[in-house]
């Protein structure tokens, strides 16, 4: 049962995003613009990488398009909510969960490709990355994009307009962008702001992806990067889960 209402759901905003494809094209316009004019900025700069600056970038951009492009999905969320489509969707028999994952699902399945778009292009640019290491950055990528769509659809349940929901978002993003080190190492920071990125759970996933794009998968921050990453998919479908048994419209 919750296998095929979660298709039925995932069916209907699959249907909805392919009806939207300018709308996919903008979503992965700003990474692939920072991958055109910031990325040659980087070339020459010892950033840690093994081969080229390039495997600390595109990682770094795969989770950047994840952490906007699923914190800002509940956008959707607060219009029918506001329409009364949740309401009705609550009255049927459909589980809540199925209600969660066929959205965040549908999320996660854009942003991936998406991120095959932003790699293919990266490697024309010059990336160098084993494949099975571009294959693990897909499945962060897909697991931040769930986490993230769940706690955005949970806030957005929550708050009454869109004029709430987007400072609200933009203050825990913007942050969260700055310490985990998406556009260059921490390691280049300074010791106090080092340490304080560590309480950043994108952090550990930016080091794992960056980890994977050199062949390094048996490290502690592969692992880590795991630990966080499931951890945090785990309690955010619970935490949207239990938004859906008690969303009022």
């Amino acid at each position: 049962m919750l296998v095929h209402d979660t298709a039925l759901i995932f069916g209907r905003y699959a249907r909805q995003t392919l009806r939207s494809r300018l709308a996919m094209f903008f979503g992965v316009l700003a990474p692939l613009l920072h991958l055109l004019f910031f990325g040659p900025l980087l070339t020459r700069l010892p950033l840690g990488a093994r081969d080229s600056s390039w495997q600390i970038l595109v990682p770094g951009l795969l989770l950047q398009l994840a952490l906007f492009g699923a914190a800002f999905s509940g956008f959707s969320v607060i219009v029918e909510k506001n329409l009364g489509v949740v309401d009705r969707m609550r009255a049927t028999p459909v589980s809540r969960l199925a209600l969660l994952l066929g959205r965040v699902l549908r999320d996660a399945v854009v942003l991936v490709l998406q991120s095959v778009l932003l790699v293919l292009a990266a490697l024309v640019m010059g990336l160098r990355a084993p494949l099975a290491g571009v294959l693990a950055g897909f499945a962060f990528v897909g697991l931040l994009a769930v986490s993230l769509a769940s706690l955005s659809c949970s806030l957005a349940l929550r708050v009454g307009t869109p004029q709430e929901f987007g400072p609200t978002v933009n203050a825990l993003t913007v942050p969260s962008m700055l310490l985990s080190g998406l556009m260059l190492p921490m390691a280049l920071a300074p010791g106090w702001l080092d340490v304080l990125s560590h309480l950043t759970p994108l952090r550990y996933l930016v080091d794992a992806v960056r980890d994977a794009y050199t062949g390094s998968y048996a490290t502690s921050h592969m692992l880590y990067g795991v630990l966080v990453a499931l951890g945090l998919a785990a309690v955010s479908v619970t935490v949207g889960t239990r938004a859906f048994r008690g969303a009022k419209a």
